[in-house]
C-alpha cells in the first residue's frame, strides 16, 4: 500500500515537473514578445514622460501628427522605395544563382559556400564595407580607381543612395535565400526533367515547366519575408548615410521612430511601430489573396505534368 502511494506522489509531482516545463516557455516568450508588443500599442494611445510613464489617453492624436509631419511622409515613401527596389533587385536574384547551382556539376559546395559567405558578416561591418566603396572623394574606393569624384551616397536624388543601399542589403543576403531555394530544388523529381526532355522541352521550357512550378509556393513565402525585411531597413541608411541623409534622402520609418526615441517622443516612436507592423500585415494579406487562385492554377497544372510524366514512363517501360 505504502509503495503505491508513493508510486502515485513520484508520477503526480512528475506529472507537475512536466507542466512546469511546458509553461516555462510560454511564460518567457509572453514577458520578452507579447508584453513589449502590447505596452508598445499602448504607448501609441498614450500620452507618456519621458520616463515611459503613462499621463493620459491620446486616442489617434499621435498617427494625426505623424501624417502632417513631412519628416514621417518623406520616411514613409523612403520606405515604399526600399520595398520596390528590394523586388526588383533582390528577389529575383536568389532564384537565378540558385537555378545555375542547380546545373554546376563542380564545386558545388564551394559555390555554396562563397555566396553564403556575406551572410554571417555582422551587418554593420557590412555597412562600413560598402561605405567605404561609395565614400566621395579618393576616399571613395571606386573614385580611387576610376579618378571620378562621384556623390554616391551624399547624392541630391533619393533613389541613387536608395539603390546603393538595397545592393548592399542583397549582397549580404541573397546567400542564406538562394540556399533555402537551393534545397527546394534538390526534390525535384529527376524524372520530370527526363520526360521534358523525351518530349524536346528546351532549358528555358524546363525551367518554365518543371522547375518554377515545384518553388512556387517557396516563392510565396519568401516574397511576405523579404517584404517585412526591407520595411525594417535601420542599420544600412545608419551607418552609410549618417542617419538616413542627406537631409533624409535614404531615412527609413524604422530609423525615424529610433530617432524619435532618442528624442523622447515615446509615443510618436510606438504610434510609428503600430504602423509599420499595420502595412506589413495589409500587403501580405493583399498579396496572399491576390495569388490564391495562381496557386491553384498551378497545383494543377503540377498534376497534369505528373500524369503525363507517368504515361511517358509507363511507354518506356513497355519498349525497354
Amino acid at each position: 500500500m505504502q509503495i503505491r502511494l508513493n508510486k502515485r506522489k513520484f508520477l503526480k509531482s512528475r506529472d507537475i515537473k512536466g507542466w512546469l516545463i511546458m509553461l516555462l516557455p510560454l511564460v518567457l516568450f509572453s514577458f520578452f514578445v507579447w508584453y513589449p508588443m502590447i505596452f508598445n500599442v499602448v504607448l501609441a494611445f498614450s500620452y507618456t514622460d519621458a520616463n515611459l510613464r503613462i499621463i493620459g489617453f491620446a486616442g489617434f492624436d499621435h498617427f494625426r501628427y505623424l501624417f502632417t509631419y513631412s519628416e514621417f511622409t518623406t520616411a514613409l515613401l523612403n520606405t515604399l522605395i526600399y520595398a520596390g527596389f528590394s523586388i526588383l533587385i533582390g528577389f529575383l536574384i536568389p532564384i537565378a544563382v540558385a537555378l545555375l547551382l542547380s546545373e554546376v556539376v563542380h564545386f558545388k559546395g564551394f559555390f555554396r559556400s562563397m555566396f553564403y559567405m556575406p551572410s554571417i558578416i555582422s551587418g554593420v561591418a557590412v555597412a562600413i564595407l560598402w561605405l567605404g566603396l561609395f565614400t566621395p572623394g579618393e576616399l571613395g574606393f571606386l573614385n580611387a580607381i576610376f579618378g571620378t569624384d562621384h556623390q554616391f551616397l551624399n547624392s541630391s536624388n533619393r533613389i541613387t543612395p536608395i539603390v546603393l543601399i538595397i545592393i548592399t542589403m542583397t549582397w549580404r543576403g541573397f546567400g542564406a535565400t538562394m540556399l533555402i531555394y537551393l534545397a527546394s530544388l534538390q526534390t525535384v523529381d529527376s524524372q520530370q526533367y527526363e520526360a521534358a526532355k523525351i518530349d524536346g522541352a528546351g532549358p528555358l521550357r524546363r525551367i518554365r515547366s518543371v522547375t518554377l512550378p515545384h518553388i512556387i509556393p517557396l516563392v510565396k513565402v519568401l516574397f511576405v519575408l523579404q517584404l517585412i525585411s526591407v520595411f525594417q531597413v535601420f542599420v544600412e541608411p545608419l551607418v552609410m548615410t549618417a542617419w538616413g541623409g542627406p537631409d533624409g534622402a535614404s531615412m527609413s520609418v524604422l530609423l525615424l521612430a529610433f530617432q524619435y526615441f532618442r528624442r523622447d517622443e515615446n509615443s510618436e516612436a510606438a504610434a510609428i511601430s503600430v504602423l509599420i507592423a499595420v502595412m506589413i500585415m495589409a500587403f501580405t494579406f493583399f498579396y496572399l489573396w491576390l495569388t490564391r487562385g495562381e496557386e491553384a492554377k498551378i497545383k494543377a497544372k503540377q498534376r497534369k505534368e505528373d500524369r503525363k510524366q507517368r504515361r511517358i514512363t509507363k511507354k518506356l517501360r513497355t519498349i525497354y
